[in-house]
């Protein structure tokens, strides 16, 4: 028996809804990598001698690429003609659509225009500003050196908002620790009729009865991982038949037609639905089994590997500080964050249809240049350190 076993994932997105507003799960992460950052880069920036006003300055760029850039990746990078035939749904990100990739270009573009330029946007009577201007020492590597330590902790957190909004999940796996994301599955029924009130989803319930056929119905007995429905109706006087009849029509078809379901829930098109019904306290409870396909947590692997990456860059300047080789810090963040973001693929499905033609999926094509750069960057800063030794 393994240790670790598929786990059921059921998370609202949305955290608390007041009124029409909702606040989720992936909204306040995103803004708490920011509110976090500001507060490590303070730290940093005072304890090499520069103003807590520079920090402000920069988080004002940092939110304005980090979202355009993503947003405009994934625009052009997978989904061109989409977006180009509706230039309208460029705006519409709260439909989804960003891109770190996108992120990361956009942020390189952004802190060399904080570094090499003064730009103010006039508000009433004051003028707007454009002009070359060097920052006393912050140059362009510097900046991006603190940068991106606060970077992988953003990218930690907006991973594990992707896992809490059950998106971004990755390939079918045959081992005991997938997620079964049934999330999509349970909204459904619980929006299908007025009659539910509660929909819970557990992994193997040790009692539920199985149908003659059911093991010879799956196509690939190993994919799949027993899961149970239990659906409770609300006590307003439905009969037996009336429900029976939803489950067998209703529920039947939502598993076996919508393919946002049936990307995470297996049931068997050609055989009846496995259920039993029963009351308790005058209300129906139907528990529904079926089965679930456990999914690589890819966003929790991004989410980890993110953290680390963070946790081993904030140790190297603390060790360096002022004396950090310019360049050494996104050079390693390069290499190591994008690099494994390459393997990251390999579990993950791809986001748009033309990847399945191609060898690499975009986000591997897309990691190569840069892990290029950040191994070009490290043997910059190895042959200036050699220079130095020798001098």
């Amino acid at each position: 028996m393994s240790l670790i076993n598929y786990m059921v994932w059921t998370a609202d997105p949305e955290l608390l809804e007041i009124g029409s507003l909702s606040i989720r799960w992936y909204g306040l992460l995103f803004a708490s990598g920011f509110l976090i950052s500001q507060q490590i880069l303070f730290r940093i920036f005072k304890a090499e001698g520069h103003k807590e006003s520079d920090v402000e300055t920069l988080t004002v760029y940092m939110v304005i690429a980090t979202i355009l850039g993503a947003r405009l990746g994934h625009v052009f990078f997978y989904e061109p003609a989409r977006y180009l035939a509706n230039p309208i749904d460029i705006l519409k990100i709260w439909e989804g659509g960003l891109a770190s990739h996108g992120a990361a270009f956009g942020i390189l573009f952004a802190l060399f225009l904080y570094s090499n330029y003064d730009i103010r946007i006039g508000l009433g009577k004051s003028k707007s500003v454009f002009q070359k201007r060097k920052r006393p020492g912050q140059s362009f590597l510097w900046v991006v050196d603190r940068i991106v330590i606060v970077v992988a902790m953003t990218g930690a957190l907006i991973r594990f908002g992707n896992f809490m909004n059950s998106e971004i999940e990755g390939l079918p796996t045959h081992s005991d620790y997938g997620v079964v994301f049934a999330w999509d599955a349970k909204e459904a029924i619980l929006r299908s009729s007025q009659a539910v009130e509660d929909v819970e989803v557990d992994s193997d319930d040790e009692s539920r009865p199985e149908t003659a056929n059911a093991e010879a119905s799956l196509t690939e007995p190993d994919k799949y991982r027993p899961i149970t429905f239990t659906i409770r109706f609300r006590n307003m006087g439905y009969a037996e038949d009336e429900i029976r009849s939803y489950l067998e029509s209703r529920v039947k078809s939502l598993f076996t037609n919508y393919q946002s379901i049936r990307k995470h829930v297996y049931e068997p098109a050609g055989t009846p639905l496995n259920y039993t019904l029963e009351q308790d306290r005058g209300a129906f409870v139907a528990k529904v089994y079926t089965y679930g396909v456990p999914r690589h947590p890819a966003q929790l692997y991004e989410s980890g590997t993110s953290f680390l990456i963070f946790v081993f860059l904030l140790l190297i300047w603390y060790k360096m500080r002022s004396k950090t080789p310019e360049g050494l810090l996104l050079g390693l963040f390069l290499v190591i964050l994008f690099g494994l973001r390459f393997v990251h693929e390999y579990f993950k499905e791809n986001q748009v249809g033309f990847e399945d033609s191609i060898p690499l999926n975009m986000g591997q094509w897309l990691s190569i240049p840069l892990i290029i750069a950040g191994i070009i960057l490290l043997l910059r800063v190895a042959g200036s350190s050699k220079k130095k030794v020798n001098q």
